[in-house]
């Protein structure tokens, strides 16, 4: 049976931030995926990857979708992160969208345009074009919450390959944080936590000597957290 609401529904959409780290040593800055409109409003203009929600389909379904259909990106790091309301945010009509971002290492994901979406392009944060809507807001926020977690969830090594040298993991959060870290003292820090593994492996084909490589142990992380350990860059 349907059912006559007494107020108005505004419309429900999602939209993605999503940054992308180039692993390479000496990549200046942290990336943003953007997708060039295709459509009204703001047909041509670069925004965020998103779009509107199925009734049937869950915020986190919805997200991974548009997600996929627009820059074919899947199964990458993905969290909620805000939910932006301004009643004039959307020229079309009045659109409530609940914000993510995810994380993904440039190497090994490529991006393809599809349905209402022109182009896709990797942006260094530091250089973005004018963005539609009221995305710019959203980065923002998003790179915010980027900066405050890395510090205290290791949440940094999904924008990592799975085997990476200390040199780069450093240079990570360098570039989140914008400024430099001290490096006997990071790495003391990095390797003294036990998550940071060391492997058997060393770089390849690189023009400098070649370093180590780590990876990240996950189960070693999960273990310690249920025992108490805190996590902090």
């Amino acid at each position: 049976m349907s059912h006559a609401y007494e107020f108005a529904r505004p419309a429900l959409t999602v939209d993605i931030v999503v940054f992308g780290f180039d692993s390479e040593y000496g990549e200046e800055d942290l990336k943003v995926m953007l997708i060039q409109r295709d459509l009204a409003p703001y047909e041509g203009g670069w925004a965020l990857p998103g779009g509107f929600v199925r009734v049937e389909e869950t915020l986190d379904d919805a997200a991974r979708r548009e997600l996929a259909e627009e820059t074919g990106l899947k199964d990458i790091y993905l969290e909620q992160l805000y939910t932006f309301g301004a009643v004039e945010r959307d020229p079309r009509e009045r659109v409530v969208t609940v914000a993510y971002y995810a994380l993904v290492n440039l190497e090994g994901h490529d991006i393809q345009a599809n349905t209402d979406a022109r182009n896709a392009a990797w942006f260094p944060v530091s250089d973005l074009p004018e963005l539609a809507f009221d995305h710019q807001e959203i980065l923002d926020v998003a790179h915010e919450r980027l900066r405050g977690k890395v510090r205290y969830q290791p949440i940094g090594f999904e924008l990592l390959p799975d085997r990476f040298t200390l040199r780069q993991l450093q240079h990570l959060y360098e570039v989140i944080l914008d400024r430099e870290l001290d490096k006997r003292n990071f790495r003391k820090k990095v390797l003294a936590m036990e998550i940071v593994k060391e492997t058997k492996e060393i770089e390849k084909d690189v023009a400098h000597r070649a370093a180590r490589l780590y990876h990240f142990d996950k189960r070693t992380y999960d273990r310690l957290t249920k025992q108490g350990f805190n996590f902090e860059i």
